[in-house]
């Protein structure tokens, strides 16, 4: 019988009414078996009597017989699933582990506490592998709801009603029981744990998503700060560089110009040396003829023979063979226009120097270059702007246009779509045929309407020209500026972090003006002004040029 029990499952034991095995099973006259009690129960609330599984009608209840034999296989079943759920009891007992500190122990076990394998929902208990066995094999705990291990079961108890939570209230955002519904939670919108369990696991899923996002974000920020670092330090590697190669050739330039100074006063000195020695030299030898002279004189003054005497007169009293000293000088000498030459070729070299340095450094800055297109809902209704949004001028006629926050009503100003908030950037400008113009960059909190007295106080970091030659760098208060050449290109560099806007006569590779120390804390916007016509001597247009990298 054990044999043949073994070869037999579950759900042949099974009564089809509770869904449990078999209890005191009989049959009916079709001859489908149900537990004596349920059956009797189902007709006792159901008339007239049929049979639960094929429908078949009787005229009167009928009677009853246990089924012997159906009960002795489903005693000899009880018997044997009870020995193997022992056995496998007792064997995954000595298999399984003791539970640990802030682990949850199972509820059931007497003595050592096992680490407890689930929760049940319903019996607010949690159990070990072996104690959970009865959730999975009996029919009606397996509709009991497991979860994984949890402590604190009660805590999912009502503490008003008594009643599991197994509602959720959207209105109020709490766990309620279905009591809570009926009375203090009555209207509010409330679904089953489950639905708002989906709907939060999603949120969760959507919310780690984003953390995630802002986890890459983060991480690519921190790739972007290393790579600044790394840029900033070959910028500096290559500005200790240059600075070296430049004071190199201006120290070795310096000394070069020191020697041939010295050596061209030394060898004006000898010079002056040499004539002097000549001079005395001559004059020496003239004091010598002078004084043979004026031994013979003597002797002649001092003859008593007539005859001799005039006979050697005219002899002695020629002219000597002497030059005349009267207008023959020897000035020091004067070495103030050799150090003048010497320093004006040291300023010549540091000059050229200056403009291999200006030259490299504007390289530099036009590795930044952006695409800068101006934006028509800020120009001056009177501005024309191109059509791809490279140029601007005045049109002398103002425009109907609506007058929106952003637009500039009294100077003839305009601004770029692009704005800044970090990082570095460069757009160059040509400024060629005009009599007045603005650039720069201001930012976005400028005021627009009415008159505008450009500087840093009030958001502007620009330079402009007046009267065809007047450059001004509008600083508080703003600098004349003396430029060598008129720029006919002008290149605008900002450095955000830096606090840097540097301008540039491109063609001269020159600098122009340089504000420092700026603190940026407002989006930056390109700035142009073109201003108006003047009668036709401004009328043409500040364009927005393509970069054209310096060889």
């Amino acid at each position: 019988m054990s044999a043949a029990s073994c070869l037999l499952t579950e759900d042949q034991f099974l009564c089809s009414i509770c869904l449990d095995v078999f209890t005191d099973p009989v049959s009916t006259a079709c001859g489908h078996n149900f537990c004596k009690t349920c059956i009797t129960e189902h007709w006792n609330i159901n008339f007239p009597c049929r049979c639960p599984n094929c429908k078949k009608a009787f005229s009167r209840r009928p009677e009853l017989q246990v089924n012997t034999f159906i009960s002795e296989m489903v005693a000899q079943f009880r018997w044997s699933t009870q020995q193997e759920a022992h056995q496998e009891a007792s064997s995954s007992r000595s298999e399984q582990q003791e539970s640990k500190p802030g682990e949850v122990s199972c509820d059931d076990c007497t003595g050592t506490k096992l680490k407890a394998l689930k929760s049940c929902l319903v019996c607010l208990e949690s159990y070990c592998e072996s104690h959970l066995e009865p959730h999975l094999t009996k029919s009606g705990l397996r509709r009991h709801q497991l979860t994984e291990p949890v402590e604190n079961l009660e805590g999912r108890m009502c503490a008003k009603h008594d009643k599991l939570l197994e509602l959720f209230c959207k209105t109020d955002q709490m766990c309620v029981c279905m009591l809570c519904t009926a009375l203090d939670h009555k209207m509010h919108s409330v679904v089953p744990l489950e639905e708002e369990y989906e709907e939060k696991k999603a949120e969760l899923g959507r919310t780690e998503a984003e953390v995630r996002q802002m986890i890459q974000r983060r991480r690519l920020k921190i790739e972007e700060i290393k790579r600044s670092v790394e840029l900033s330090q070959e910028d500096a590697d290559r500005g200790i560089a240059e600075a070296v190669q430049v004071f190199t050739a201006l120290k070795e330039s310096v000394e070069r110009q020191q020697g041939e100074l010295i050596d061209s006063i030394r060898e004006k000195q000898r010079k002056r040396d040499k004539q002097a020695e000549a001079f005395i030299k001559r004059l020496e030898q003239e004091i010598c003829e002078l004084k043979k002279r004026s031994t013979e004189v003597e002797q002649l003054s001092q003859s008593e023979d007539h005859f001799h005497l005039l006979q050697s007169f005219l002899s002695v009293t020629a002219a000597p063979p002497t030059r005349d000293w009267t207008g023959i000088s020897l000035h020091p000498a004067s070495y103030e226009g050799t150090v003048v030459r010497a320093v004006k070729q040291l300023e010549e070299t540091l000059s050229e120097l200056m403009k291999k340095l200006l030259e490299s450094k504007l390289r530099r800055v036009q590795q930044y270059v952006v695409d800068v297109i101006l934006d028509p809902d800020t120009a001056h209704p009177k501005l024309i702007l191109s059509d791809d949004g490279k140029q601007v001028r005045d049109g002398d006629i103002k425009k109907n246009l609506p007058n929106n926050p952003e637009r500039f009503s009294y100077c003839p100003c305009v601004l770029a779509k692009q704005s800044f908030t970090s990082g570095r950037f460069y757009f160059e400008v040509q400024v060629k045929g005009k009599t007045k113009w603005d650039l720069g960059v201001a930012r976005e909190s400028i005021n627009r309407k009415g008159q505008i007295a450009a500087s840093p106080h009030s958001g502007y970091w620009s330079v402009c020209l007046r009267n065809e030659n007047e450059y001004k760098g509008l600083a508080d208060p703003p600098v004349r500026l003396y430029l060598r050449s008129r720029p006919e290109k002008v290149g605008v560099f900002v450095d955000y972090e830096e606090g840097l806007v540097s301008f540039y006569d491109v063609d001269a590779a020159a600098l122009i003006y340089c504000f420092t120390g700026c603190s940026f804390t407002d989006k930056l916007y390109p700035f142009f002004c073109p201003c108006f016509k003047d009668g036709g001597k401004n009328s043409a247009p500040l364009i927005i040029s393509p970069v054209c990298h310096n060889e």
